[in-house]
């Protein structure tokens, strides 16, 4: 994974409607593969619900953040082209100018 940067989120990403579900989040700029893209901000969750991010860790509990900046936006793609570590969100693969990020939810099941 590529160093985190300071760069303000909504200098990389901006929200816009999406093909896939409502509102999605899309590329401002070049993101190159293996680039930090930002860190899901939020609150401790208590219970799922909408924007709700869970990290799970082996032989932990559970942690959730409710979203409250621009990455509460990122819609669900099989083979999404950006993934989180905890809760930093990094390019699977170089995403284009206006191109939408996505993730696959699935990835976040406890096995």
């Amino acid at each position: 994974m590529a160093k985190k940067r300071k760069i303000r989120l909504g200098n990389i990403v901006y929200r816009a409607p999406s093909k896939i579900h409502g509102s999605g989040l899309f590329a401002k700029t070049s993101i190159g593969e293996g680039d930090f893209i930002g860190t899901y901000e939020g609150p401790t969750a208590k219970r799922d619900g909408t924007y709700v991010l869970w990290v799970f860790e082996e032989k932990k509990e559970p942690v959730g953040r409710s979203g409250r900046n621009l990455l509460r936006y990122l819609n669900h793609q099989d083979e999404g082209n950006a993934e989180f570590d905890g809760f930093d969100l990094y390019a699977l693969q170089d995403i284009e100018p206006h191109e939408e990020i996505t993730f696959d939810y699935g990835g976040w099941e406890e096995s």
